[in-house]
């Protein structure tokens, strides 16, 4: 065995843990079907084994020449095994249920699948990007509390969403965002939950990366320990610089549980170079005003997004562990090493749950799309989500309800983390959505793609 030097891997195999080959990497379940692929291995052909979750015996369903298959007139609501061969080589036994979902699946991962335990077994943190030779990708990592949270899948579309196929994983790799700077594909992740902060390139569309970089090294948060928190937020671009935020701390932090920053670097600078990035001291929250006089110093201030307000500044907008409220923290654009500055609460709808703010030049609004908080006794329900649009950042409206499936199930539905781009007359996004049997509303079993058409005329 030798040592790895790159960061990118088709698929990544963790040492002495079983795969499977071929590699089934990507599911996308359906009302009554099961759609998988898997790697081609080199064999001229592959047979599909299935059965209902449990039942003996495994069923032969085909024998194709293709490295992809639809099962087919199966039970709506109902979990199937299934696993493929090539000669010898046999892959691992996958899960999926069928069911109704949303919008385009990504991918999907059953909540008992075990094929990435390794990291997790959730997704969560969607991050999508158009390449500017036209196609879209999309990446994702695997969750779970009290495992390793490590890995990233990246897929890619060809037809601007309407399907989508495998391109690579990172590891380590966690809360990652894809973005795009002077044409070249760059990833910026953390190694794991409250790790290092890690910066990679690609130069060929995402099939590889460079070794990731350190930014910053963090201490992994246990035990009250801090490192960096960050989100898939949008990369923020303002008189020659470009910006993300990220955090200082830990949930298991009980002085300040966790301190807002920014990072940023000259856009000419090489960004793979570490000594090029400032980061902004971090500032824990504190009582700012009297408004604020009742939340203590571990009061959550996560996820913030960055928007240029009309008046010229930079604002960390965040979420916040107030009823209908963000935080608003103030960037100074003039000393990249300075703290933020507490600037004020906005009433916002959507604040139990990451969102983003992005500034559209066309129509000179400001868009979100957030999970509305809708019920002060259930203010961790994820189960509507909503497009939200604003002339100043500090007046916020619902536009058009997104997916509305209050009164169902709050404790197993769950819609949050999107990330969006513009795309012409139209919008379109990734979200990280629990449904069909999800583990609970947080722990995501589908990463799924949207598009919301001519959205300016919402």
């Amino acid at each position: 065995m030798k040592g790895i030097n790159t960061w990118s891997h088709t698929p990544y195999r963790p040492f002495l843990t079983n795969v499977g080959e071929p590699y089934i990497c990507r599911i996308a379940p359906s009302n009554t079907a099961i759609h998988f692929e898997w790697l081609d291995t080199g064999d001229t052909s592959y047979s599909i084994f299935y059965r209902v979750r449990g039942k003996e015996p495994f069923l032969h369903a085909s024998t194709v020449t293709e490295t992809s298959y639809d099962l087919t007139e199966l039970a709506p609501d109902t979990d199937y095994e299934f696993f493929v061969t090539a000669g010898e080589k046999k892959s691992r036994v996958r899960l999926a249920r069928c069911g109704k979902s949303i919008g385009t699946v990504v991918n999907y991962l059953h909540p008992d699948d075990e094929a990435y335990a390794f990291s997790g077994r959730y997704l969560c943190s969607p991050s999508l990007v158009r390449h500017p030779d036209g196609y879209l990708l999309a990446s994702m990592d695997l969750y779970a509390a009290g495992y390793p949270q490590n890995l990233t899948l990246i897929f890619r579309s060809d037809d601007n969403g309407a399907s989508w196929h495998y391109i690579s994983e990172l590891m380590p790799c966690f809360w990652g965002k894809l973005f795009l700077h002077r044409g070249d594909l760059y990833m910026l992740a953390c190694s794991t939950e409250y790790g290092d902060l890690l910066i990679g390139k690609s130069t060929d569309g995402g099939k590889t990366f460079s070794a990731p970089v350190t930014l910053l090294r963090g201490a992994n948060g246990k035990n009250g320990s801090s490192g960096v928190h960050k989100n898939p937020q949008n990369i923020f671009r303002h008189n020659g610089r470009i910006y993300e935020t990220l955090e200082w701390g830990s949930w298991s932090n009980k002085e300040y549980c966790h301190a807002a920053m920014v990072m940023s670097c000259d856009e000419n600078d090489d960004l793979l170079c570490p000594e090029n990035w400032h980061f902004s001291k971090p500032l824990p929250f504190s009582q700012f005003d009297t408004t604020l006089s009742e939340l203590p110093n571990t009061t959550m201030t996560i996820e913030g997004t960055l928007a240029l307000s009309p008046d010229g500044t930079i604002l960390n907008i965040m979420r916040f562990g107030k009823y209908h409220h963000a935080i608003a923290y103030e960037v100074n654009s003039q000393d990249p090493d300075a703290p933020l500055e507490y600037s004020h609460c906005i009433r916002f709808p959507a604040n139990y749950s990451k969102f983003m703010i992005k500034y559209d030049e066309i129509s000179q609004r400001y868009y979100s799309i957030g999970t509305i908080a809708y019920n002060e006794d259930n203010t961790s329900a994820r189960d509507y989500l909503a497009l939200l649009v604003s002339q100043d950042l500090e007046h916020w409206e619902v536009t058009c309800d997104l997916h509305d499936y209050r009164g169902i199930d709050p404790e197993h539905i769950g819609f949050q983390y999107v990330d969006f781009e513009f795309d012409g007359e139209d919008l379109i996004y990734l979200c990280r959505t629990a449904l069909n049997g999800a583990h609970n509303f947080h722990d995501a079993n589908y990463s799924t793609f949207h598009r919301i058409r001519k959205f300016r005329n919402r």
